[in-house]
């Protein structure tokens, strides 16, 4: 009986992966990316290279004026040939799929019946500009700079994870109001 209700909560989606066996997933994942690039993970790298692609292909004069676009666009690389950007890739191809095995795949917005969902949205976009700007600010994101590395034992590492779970602890209290 109870196989048959475990199974049923595979499709149904009420499954989770247990976190620890998830954060052991990602800590081999991260391992094999050390050992097979040299460097390990990050998102911010490949938002970067889609828009210097972007802005090399609306002003090309600009991009190649400028002393920071044109470091990423020469005649021998093209920026989205950069092995971030397939990493990103496959996670949104996995997730997709994902979704769709395991019968997640919704498209609505879960928000607090105390903020309309359009509020919920601009609060989501904004906390992604904004952590955008952070992580290029930061030369990388939770993945590259943090996670990354704290996998090498860097100093700046666990300071840049600190800053980023402190940050989120206090603005989750100045906006809580918004979920609870």
């Amino acid at each position: 009986m109870e196989k048959s209700s475990e199974k049923s909560n595979w499709r149904n989606g009420t499954f989770y992966l247990n976190p620890y066996l998830g954060g052991m997933f990602l800590g081999l994942v991260l391992l094999a990316t050390f050992y097979i690039t040299g460097r390990g993970l990050g998102a911010s790298g490949a938002v970067k290279n889609t828009v210097v692609t972007a802005v090399h292909t609306i002003a090309p004069r600009h991009t190649e004026n400028s002393h920071y676009y044109n470091k990423f666009i020469s005649t021998d690389t093209q920026p989205m040939n950069n092995w971030l950007v397939f990493e990103v890739l496959g996670v949104l191809a996995g997730a997709l799929l994902s979704g769709i095995l395991y019968g997640r795949l919704n498209f609505k917005t879960e928000h607090s019946p105390k903020i309309t969902t359009k509020k919920r949205l601009i609060f989501a976009f904004s906390g992604g500009i904004l952590f955008g700007i952070g992580s290029q600010l930061a030369r990388g994101c939770t993945s590259g700079a943090a996670l990354s590395g704290m996998a090498v034992l860097s100093a700046a590492g666990f300071i840049t994870m600190m800053a980023i779970f402190g940050t989120a602890y206090i603005f989750a209290y100045v906006f809580r109001k918004n979920w609870i």
